[in-house]
């Protein structure tokens, strides 16, 4: 946890150090100073991070209260340094006054916040002064620091230490299920197949059971007759590559019961890799290096590995796909990606392990409770073989048993029977660089099974400095980086995708999140109060997470010191006032402050002075309909979330908000902004917002202040993401104009005032960045610059009234995977899909089109599709084309005609074999007398 504590802090003081611009009141000698103190921290706690991974339990308890001591350290001067730049950011830019008049108005009024500072400093520098001594005294030496990868006890290393993952190598035939499909299809790849020698990946995240499949594929005998030469090296996180040769060449030694050559002791790296070819040579062999974390490490052996064009393996275990990849340089190369077990395939086995001594088996009695602790191990074979294992010597009761499932989490930490398991998960984490860690802890913040949506994690990691700026990309951009490298490091688990396939929502196992909860303990990162923990401990806590539905919050932490506060209290319970008013006062640092689906009936004015925020979440709230004036006070805010409130007017102070990256709202107005919105050039999403208000006083409003406001949003140059509703014809030259402006536009939403109201957008030439397009509203013509979006992957066009075939223009857009037209969006009489044409296109939805009779979908057009919903189409048969649809899985028909699903009824209908070959079918209608209701239809694959 070393890094965590330390690198914030330390990226936020160099450019102290370096930048003139930061250079007031002599301040930046002090920071000097304190830079040293921090690199002394950081030596200490990396060496003590080492020694915690060693000797676990056996640490010394006074090398635990200094590292706690140093860490609270690093946060006093992430903190000082923090309030500095506040300060730094509020020196005086008003034109009136000279130059030397404002210096010294700001001299005096900021004597006060400097000597605290100065003051603060200095006790930092004190206190770490003294624990430097002490450690001096009881003769502490700190180590020097290593590199991942190279010398280290662990991996390929004569000393000895106890691996748990090692007794998966040994569990006996009858300890696993729902193996023998796996097994046999790895053993098919190694014993057929081409004759080159490829390389077999098994990926799969920690205590899947990867190395118990590989050994039962290994030990099969029809494996073991077909290759001349078998080997198993485990390799683990840190090893050598001479470690790995010697240990290969003197196992393949021992199996002909040959000795290895007598100076292998000796042999430097290219010696060794020359003698393993040398053995290998004319063999047909047969390799397994389980547990591969280096990407490096394929680059480093491959040579070794000798291509006799024999049919020789080289199987891998790992949970990283990035490894998978880097072992992956021919076609022939294969991946077999591990899955949890089912529910049925995992209560076997805990079964199995639990009732092993009980003649007569699963009790019925304890099933219910078995299923819940199954349930909690959410398919990992590791945690039900171990928790089963544990319950199998315990006495066969319901109390006893709900005593276990209860105490779960502090037996995963105490247990000798459990503790396994969090070791296993902990490699996975210590394997991390320091910027990942602190991403993946934060999963930990939020309760149990919850789905985050990526875009909210992502703009949490930014605000609270997780991510580091790389040229040529935004800090989100980064932030996604992150979270793809956690999800392919089989850390993170996908729950939803967008259509192009990017990460919508996702989790992580409950079982790593509880590995999660036991570093929270040890690192001040995170508290948590949820209603099985109202308690609140003591110590500088940076972060508070309220999963409860007591509004009673008067015994939480009052840390001037937490920098997140997230609420996820839901619509049980309400907080009390009392509580959201000394927010500010408990918690003056905070950066991010998220109330998402909370009970929120007031926002005080008080929270303007949160001088720190850069994350405010209030979507889903019952906040008040105005949004308080206050919010212009909050100059560093970065991510403004109040979308599916009351709120719906935007007071002018918003546009103070310079730092401002994500404005997030449904339907607020902009007008009230004009002349003052140019200004907000960070801003990257603004959405959706309407041009002009609704209602009373609209017909007041000059069309050409609207235009001038149209203008001001061509200034945002920044913008990724643009949601414009209340869009009028005469305005759309202006619009264009502003669009242009826009070279990262990557979402665009139009909306018009009425389906009537037509958008004009004649010439759009910049977006050659966009991929999401939505225009609700008439088109008088089909606009010619369609087809030149050579990015978009997902376009919906709603109440368009076009009468021409709009597919022609669309055919050939090389990345469209979404279409949807609908809502009268067409007044033709029928749609032509043509051979070769939507060849990517995976979602098709054609919608309350009134005119349209006939669809025609030639074979070879839309090769791709895997969902059509067809809806409320007046046709007169069922598109006989679905049938060239191969790839097709979801067919939904809703309120279509009766004769139409008459004719493709399961037993009787005439063209039900057009659809017969899709695996899901869903025929809805609905009335005023019987309401909806759907068919469902299933028919399996040929």
């Amino acid at each position: 946890m070393a890094e965590l504590a330390v690198s914030l802090a330390r990226e936020k003081l160099l450019p102290l150090i370096r930048d003139e611009a930061y250079l007031l009141w002599d301040m930046p000698k002090e920071f000097r100073e304190i830079k040293d103190e921090l690199e002394y921290i950081e030596a200490f706690l990396m060496d003590a991070d080492k020694r915690a991974a060693d000797e676990g339990d056996n640490m010394k308890e006074g090398i635990r209260i200094w590292v706690n001591q140093l860490r609270e350290a690093s946060f006093r001067i992430e903190d000082v340094i923090d309030e500095y730049m506040i300060y730094v950011e509020q020196q005086p830019h008003d034109s009136r006054c000279t130059a030397l008049l404002c210096e010294i108005i700001h001299f005096i009024e900021t004597l006060m916040p400097r000597h605290r500072i100065a003051s603060e400093i200095q006790q930092i520098k004190s206190f770490v002064q003294g624990i430097k001594q002490k450690v001096k005294d009881y003769q502490f030496q700190i180590q020097p620091s290593f590199e991942q990868g190279q010398n280290s006890h662990r991996g390929n290393q004569s000393v000895q230490w106890h691996d748990p993952r090692m007794a998966s190598r040994y569990l006996d035939e009858a300890g696993v299920v729902g193996i023998e499909g796996p097994r046999d299809e790895l053993i098919g790849w190694l014993v057929d197949g081409v004759a080159e020698r490829n390389v077999i990946s098994v990926v799969g995240m920690g205590g899947l059971g990867k190395t118990t499949l590989v050994n039962r594929v290994f030990n099969n005998q029809k494996v073991i007759q077909h290759f001349d030469s078998h080997a198993w090296i485990t390799v683990s996180q840190s090893y050598t590559v001479e470690g790995l040769m010697r240990d290969l060449l003197k196992k393949l030694c021992k199996e002909k019961r040959e000795a290895p050559p007598q100076d292998i002791s000796e042999m430097n790296r290219d010696s060794l890799i020359e003698e393993v070819r040398n053995y290998l040579k004319k063999k047909r062999y047969v390799v397994i290096f389980d547990d591969v974390w280096s990407l490096q490490l394929w680059g480093q052996i491959e040579r070794a590995m000798l291509d006799n064009k024999n049919g020789s393996r080289i199987l891998i275990t790992t949970r990283s796909k990035y490894v998978v990849n880097s072992c992956k340089n021919s076609p022939c190369d294969l991946v077999y990606e591990l899955k949890p077990l089912t529910s049925e395939k995992s209560l076997e086995l805990f079964c199995k392990k639990a009732f092993q001594f009980d003649s007569n088996g699963c009790r019925p009695d304890l099933m219910d409770i078995s299923f819940e602790i199954v349930k909690k191990c959410k398919g990992l074979p590791l945690a039900i073989v171990a928790i089963g294992s544990l319950l199998s010597g315990k006495e066969k009761t319901t109390f006893e048993w709900e005593k276990i499932r209860r105490s779960l989490s502090s037996e995963l930490e105490k247990n000798p029977h459990l503790i396994g398991i969090t070791k296993i998960l902990a490699f996975s984490y210590d394997d991390l660089p320091y910027y990942l860690k602190s991403c993946l802890l934060y999963f930990g913040i939020y309760p149990e099974d919850y789905e985050v949506k990526s875009t909210r994690l992502i703009r949490q990691w930014v605000a609270e400095g997780f991510v580091k700026d790389e040229e040529g990309k935004t800090l989100e951009e980064v932030a996604q980086q992150y979270l793809t490298e956690l999800i392919g490091r089989s850390l993170v688990q996908v729950s939803s995708f967008t259509i192009d396939g990017k990460v919508k929502s996702c989790r992580i196992h409950d079982l790593l999140r509880e590995m999660i909860l036991g570093k929270f303990k040890d690192s001040s990162f995170c508290q948590r109060i949820s209603k099985e923990n109202e308690s609140m401990s003591s110590g500088m806590i940076r972060r508070i997470s309220i999963s409860t539905n007591s509004n009673d919050l008067t015994g939480t932490t009052e840390s001037s010191r937490t920098r997140s506060l997230l609420v996820f209290a839901g619509k049980e319970s309400a907080l009390t006032n009392n509580f959201v008013q000394r927010i500010p006062t408990k918690y003056r640092l905070l950066k991010v402050l998220d109330f998402e689906d909370g009970q929120l009936y007031v926002v005080p004015e008080n929270w303007g002075n949160l001088a720190h925020l850069k994350y405010l979440n209030l979507r889903k709230s019952e906040m008040p309909a105005q949004l308080p004036k206050f919010i212009g006070e909050l100059q560093n805010l970065e991510t403004l979330d109040i979308r599916r409130t009351k709120v719906k007017e935007m007071p002018k102070e918003i546009c103070k908000l310079r730092k401002l990256r994500h404005l997030l709202v449904d339907n607020m107005t902009l007008f009230q902004l004009k002349n003052d919105l140019g200004g907000m050039t960070s801003l990257q999403t603004l959405r959706q917002v309407k041009l002009i208000m609704d209602g009373y006083g609209v017909e007041l409003i000059k069309d050409d202040d609207v235009v001038e406001l149209i203008r001001e949003l061509g200034k945002l140059k920044q913008l990724r993401n643009l949601g414009l509703t209340g869009v009028k014809e005469e305005q759309g030259s202006a619009l264009c104009s502003s669009i242009n402006e826009m070279k990262n536009l990557e979402k665009l939403h139009i909306e018009t005032t009425s389906g009537d109201e037509a958008i004009d957008l004649p010439v759009v030439s910049s977006l050659h960045m966009l991929r999401k397009l939505s225009l609700i509203g008439k088109l008088n013509k089909f606009p010619e610059w369609f087809p030149h979006l050579k990015n978009l992957v997902k376009l919906s066009l709603v109440t368009s009234g076009l009468t021409d075939d709009p597919l022609q223009s669309l055919q050939t857009l090389p990345h469209l995977l979404f279409l949807a037209i609908s809502f009268d969006a067409y007044h033709g009489e029928s749609l032509y899909f043509q051979d070769g044409g939507f060849q990517q296109l995976k979602e098709l939805h054609i919608e309350d089109l009134r005119y349209l009779n006939s669809i025609t979908i030639e074979k070879g057009s839309l090769h791709s599709l895997k969902k059509l919903k067809i809806y409320r189409i007046p046709l007169r048969a069922v598109p006989p084309g679905i049938k060239h649809l191969e790839k097709l899985e979801v067919l939904d028909l809703y309120d279509m005609r009766l004769s139409f699903n008459e004719c493709i009824a399961p037993d009787e209908g005439p063209e039900h074999p057009v659809i017969q070959h899709v695996p899901l079918v869903r025929i809805t209608t609905s009335s005023l007398e019987e309401g909806t209701k759907t068919q469902v239809i299933r028919h399996s694959r040929h």
